[in-house]
């Protein structure tokens, strides 16, 4: 049995407002293609098929469209819901999938046995048993109790994490039983102790206050093979090899830009288990530049001799005040297939950021704090301060505006 391992796709998600649905169809055409290619039996889809819980037409037209063509060629989907889905959402059309052979699970199940699936061949005949674990909501790990402290919560957040897969795995064993030694495959999305994470990928602690507790002890000794999704960067669970993060297929941000994306392929022949990991290729080339202008204006001529068609996320960080930053850079970029979608001047958040409160961090101001904080570190008049707040009110309604029309 040859099986495929993929996770975190968000579909939908854009990059500084600029849309990805070329990037995210031809990363669907590539994995139709190889699973073909590979002749998989069984697709596994670790949850955060949906970067949001409303995904717009266009990304809801990709993904249904994937299914129909997959299922033509694979023997089984199994797709589980991540923290990004909606629940509902997911599990709508579950009864009508299902006689495709495409099993989504998008919410735990009241009885947790019921998330425990056996898969059979074209000839009827046991293929594997699937614990299709999918994100686990606090509601779904414990009861909430007045009075109890955050150690008691993060508790009784194990203890309800690790019970319910201690019940799916009781479930497949007995299925095991009767079906004959046949591989059993754990399926899960959160954020293991240990995990990987690059800067800027969107990835964040699910269980406020365990992220260092949630280990692979919690795991049933059991599974075979556990696919696991929600961080955004290929590697193993708690050093354990057949535990696995495939990692998103797209670069979430330009902090995983020069990262190498993979889906993962698992063999199971008799005893042996072979992971081969397959490299995705670069459908839409990111580059971060950071530095002086001097280097990033060097960058960008590099970029430039080799007519680069690249987005760019530009980070200031020299000394000086750089005047006319943004145009020099668009300047820079003139005539070119380069796209700068971001220019940040770290000289000025810094100064945003030492006045007048100490410890701040951008994530602890909104974007009209941004604003005001700018006005005073350069000594905006009251009279030209109202002027330009009407600007400002006036833009950001504008974007959000042409954010809406795009969708």
């Amino acid at each position: 049995m040859r099986v495929l391992h993929t996770s975190d796709w968000h579909l939908g998600r854009s990059l500084y407002g600029k849309k990805r649905y070329a990037e995210f169809e031809a990363f669907l055409n590539w994995l139709s293609n190889l699973i073909a290619t590979e002749r998989v039996d069984v697709l596994l889809v670790a949850g955060d098929i949906f970067d949001t819980s409303t995904p717009s037409n266009r990304a809801q037209e990709l993904y249904y469209r994937f299914l129909c063509k997959v299922t033509t060629i694979c023997q089984h989907i199994i797709i589980i819901g991540g923290n990004h889905d909606s629940p509902s959402f997911i599990n709508a059309p579950q009864q009508l999938l299902k006689t495709l052979h495409i099993h989504v699970q998008g919410e735990a199940d009241e009885n947790p046995a019921d998330e425990v699936i056996l898969l059979d061949d074209a000839a009827n005949t046991p293929l594997a048993i699937i614990c299709a674990v999918p994100y686990l909501r606090d509601k779904d790990l414990r009861k909430a109790e007045a009075g109890e402290s955050q150690e008691d919560k993060n508790s009784k957040m194990i203890a309800g994490l690790a019970e319910h897969y201690a019940t799916v795995a009781d479930t497949a064993r007995k299925l095991q039983q009767t079906a004959g030694k046949i591989p059993i495959i754990g399926m899960g999305h959160l954020f293991t102790a240990g995990g990987k994470t690059i800067q800027d990928d969107g990835v964040r602690e699910l269980y406020v206050g365990s992220l260092a507790h949630i280990n692979t002890e919690v795991f049933p000794d059991c599974f075979d093979y556990l696919a696991l999704g929600h961080l955004h960067v290929a590697q193993n669970a708690g050093n354990v090899d057949r535990f696995r993060y495939s990692g998103s297929p797209l670069p979430i941000g330009f902090g995983e830009a020069e990262q190498d994306k993979k889906v993962l392929i698992i063999d199971f022949e008799e005893n042996n288990l072979l992971i081969t990991e397959h490299i995705v290729p670069r459908f839409q080339r990111l580059k971060q530049i950071k530095g002086d202008l001097e280097f990033i204006t060097s960058q960008i001529n590099n970029l430039k001799e080799i007519k680069s068609p690249a987005w760019l996320e530009i980070i200031y960080n020299g000394d000086s005040r750089a005047l006319n930053l943004r145009q020099t850079i668009e300047d820079a970029v003139a005539d070119t297939e380069l796209e700068v979608l971001s220019i940040k001047n770290e000289l000025v958040i810094s100064q945003i950021l030492s006045s007048p409160q100490l410890h701040e961090t951008l994530d602890d101001l909104d974007k009209d704090d941004v604003f005001t904080r700018c006005l005073e570190v350069n000594n905006i008049s009251e009279e030209h301060r109202q002027q330009l707040w009407q600007c400002y009110k006036t833009i950001l309604q504008n974007m959000q505006e042409e954010d809406g029309n795009r969708e």
